[in-house]
């Protein structure tokens, strides 16, 4: 027969409860440890990588800065700078040319009703576009009426501005309403 005999002044305890807590405990800190070493891993990786892609862009601008200034330089000497000039020249009167006058003519043509003629036109081009600059006398009220609402509604007209309306004073065309006015046409 066995008999248990404890002669110790305090009951045995046991632990095992404390040990399971403080096991599971360092199992998920170990876990835990492991998860933030393999962020800060991929991080250090990304930053690394953004800086080498900073650097190279850092680089390519300051190229691209020597590159603008030694072009700036060659256009600014006085015999290029001469030339810019010229072309400059040159394209303005490309761009007078290229503009179809014809067409504008057309669609002034177009818009202009029965009653109303033109007395005199002044285009200039501006920039791909023609400020016309346009006086015209209408026989009567309607008539003047109906051109400016053609102008207002067409697409190729704009910035209509109206500069003024007197009567005619030759005695041929003795009653007639002249206006003056100046447009913006552009035709894409």
């Amino acid at each position: 027969m066995k008999v248990h005999l404890n002669l110790a002044i305090r009951p045995l305890k046991r632990y095992r409860s404390f040990k399971v807590c403080v096991g599971a405990t360092g199992a998920v800190a170990v876990l835990l440890c492991a998860i933030l070493s393999w962020h800060v891993y991929h991080m250090r990786k990304s930053a690394s990588v953004l800086h080498e892609t900073t650097e190279q862009s850092a680089r390519e601008i300051s190229q691209l800065e020597a590159q603008r200034q030694q072009l700036e330089n060659f256009f600014s000497q006085p015999e290029n700078a001469k030339l810019h000039e010229r072309a400059a020249y040159v394209n303005t009167i490309l761009d007078a040319r290229s503009f179809n006058w014809t067409r504008m003519f057309m669609d002034m043509e177009k818009v202009l009703p029965d009653g109303v003629r033109v007395l005199k036109i002044e285009p200039k081009q501006i920039g791909g576009q023609a400020a016309v600059k346009l006086t015209i006398g209408a026989t009567n009220e309607e008539c003047k009426r109906k051109f400016l609402a053609a102008l207002e509604q067409s697409d190729a007209f704009s910035h209509l501005q109206l500069s003024s309306v007197h009567a005619d004073q030759q005695p041929a065309a003795a009653g007639e309403l002249v206006l003056e006015l100046t447009f913006i046409y552009s035709r894409t």
